[in-house]
């Protein structure tokens, strides 16, 4: 007799008896014309009602896996020759996952889940009403008061709540600035740079400008050459390069900012708090002091990916702005999850987490580059490294180009992003991107042992 594990809590259970019949049916292992148990048999051999099994077979039958003959019962029809052919291209063409010696996701092993589930119950039990009540545009007063007492102690970032805007993650907060600044602006990109960024001001029908880099970061005489009146810059530690933007730079760029009314800096801060430095440069917004400056950062960095939780600061005079033309959007980020983070700030857990993070990181950070430099290749590679991030670029001295070297990698596995792949200009760079946030030392082992081989004569 046909026999299934079924489990109450994972699902209605006609569901599960349905996908496991039909699972079955798909591979092969219930053949075309093969005769189903009786509904009332089946039902009292799985410990399940009858109308349960009626119901998966009804599911079954609309899909067209079995058909049911008067009288006699329930028959598989099999699967259909270009159904199974779809499925096997479908397994096919799956891509294969590399080992990627440049992934830039965190670590979320260190995680401190039993804190945050904490701090969730402790939620639930004690923010009931606010959890039911409809959240403002800019985002929940707890969160945006957590994040202006963090600033301050993290950035020396004197800010007040009502400049803060909470956001489900700063793709969407990116889309908001363009609303709030409006589409006629002519915003001006980082070469090299963040990728994702051209194409979302280019599906917004905003006008952007590339605009290189020299060893200081953005070049103002780059700028002039450009219709940009609004920069979209990362001074702190730029991707891809690493680059920190130095004292001087960050005064001169806003200068240019203040030369016109229409002028604005976005200042993307994305992991500023995994600066190694004691004494970092102040942002840009800080030292600001006519009101260019936008300011933003994500919490996906120094927590969790899938935390999609991000902010933006904005001068007083856009924060007003903001609320005369764009309170009448709604919250993306669900209350719970805001209330929960707040109050994972206030009381001290995200300090300890980044200190706990900032130790690790720079263990492995250690670690990582020991090893490069116990390499057999350490005879051909410089390290390109600042103060800030968790990442770095390993420049190669050889003849071979940035495709030929991630071809070797590719051919064992492995995934390595060359600084040249996020950059317009066309030249050979032999630069690439190590990120130690969470890369596995025995693959960074292979990974040097295969370059060693193939680029040292």
């Amino acid at each position: 007799m046909l026999t299934y594990q079924l489990n109450k809590d994972e699902g209605p259970i006609y569901q599960q008896l349905y996908s496991l019949i039909k699972e079955d049916i798909i591979s092969g292992k219930l053949e075309k014309g093969s005769k189903l148990p009786s509904k009332r048999a089946f039902a009292r051999n799985c410990g399940v009602s009858t109308i349960t099994v009626q119901t998966a077979y009804d599911q079954l039958m609309s899909e067209g896996y079995i058909n049911s003959i008067e009288k006699k019962g329930y028959y598989v029809l099999g699967v259909k020759k270009q159904i199974k052919k779809a499925l096997v291209e479908f397994e096919y063409e799956r891509p294969k996952l590399l080992d990627d010696l440049s992934n830039t996701n965190i670590n979320v092993n260190n995680f401190p889940f039993s804190v945050w589930s904490h701090i969730m119950r402790q939620t639930m039990a004690e923010e009931r009403d606010k959890l039911l009540s409809p959240i403002p545009a800019a985002g929940m007063i707890e969160l945006r008061r957590a994040i202006a007492k963090h600033l301050y102690s993290f950035r020396a970032m004197v800010v007040s709540p009502e400049q803060i805007i909470v956001g489900a993650g700063t793709e969407y907060l990116y889309s908001l600035i363009i609303q709030l600044l409006g589409r006629d602006n002519h915003f001006g990109l980082e070469d090299p740079g963040y990728q994702k960024l051209s194409y979302i001001y280019s599906a917004n029908d905003s006008k952007f400008s590339f605009i290189k880099l020299d060893d200081c970061g953005l070049s103002p005489t780059e700028l002039s050459n450009t219709n940009a009146n609004i920069l979209h810059i990362s001074p702190t530690h730029h991707f891809p390069t690493g680059l920190t933007m130095p004292l001087k730079r960050r005064y001169e760029v806003l200068s240019w900012a203040a030369e016109r009314e229409n002028r604005f800096i976005i200042e993307d801060d994305y992991d500023s708090e995994f600066k190694v430095s004691k004494n970092p440069y102040p942002t840009l917004f800080s030292l600001d002091g006519s009101e260019k400056v936008i300011y933003l950062n994500t919490f996906s960095r120094s927590l969790a990916p899938s935390i999609r939780i991000s902010y933006m600061v904005l001068p007083k005079s856009l924060a007003l702005k903001f609320n005369e033309k764009l309170s009448f959007y709604s919250s993306t980020v669900p209350s719970f999850e805001q209330l929960t983070l707040a109050n994972f700030i206030l009381e001290g857990y995200f300090e300890k987490h980044i200190n706990r993070m900032r130790l690790y990181y720079m263990r492995q950070r250690k670690a990582v580059i020991n090893e490069i430099l116990n390499s057999k290749l350490n005879k051909i590679t410089t390290i390109i490294e600042n103060d800030s991030g968790l990442h770095f670029i390993l420049r190669l001295n050889t003849e071979k180009s940035d495709e030929e070297i991630k071809g070797i990698l590719n051919k064992e596995n492995i995934n390595i992003s060359a600084l040249s792949e996020y950059s317009r200009q066309k030249k050979v760079s032999h630069d690439f991107i190590i990120s130690y946030s969470n890369l596995d030392i025995n693959i960074l082992k292979k990974a040097l042992d295969v370059l060693s081989i193939n680029l040292i004569s």
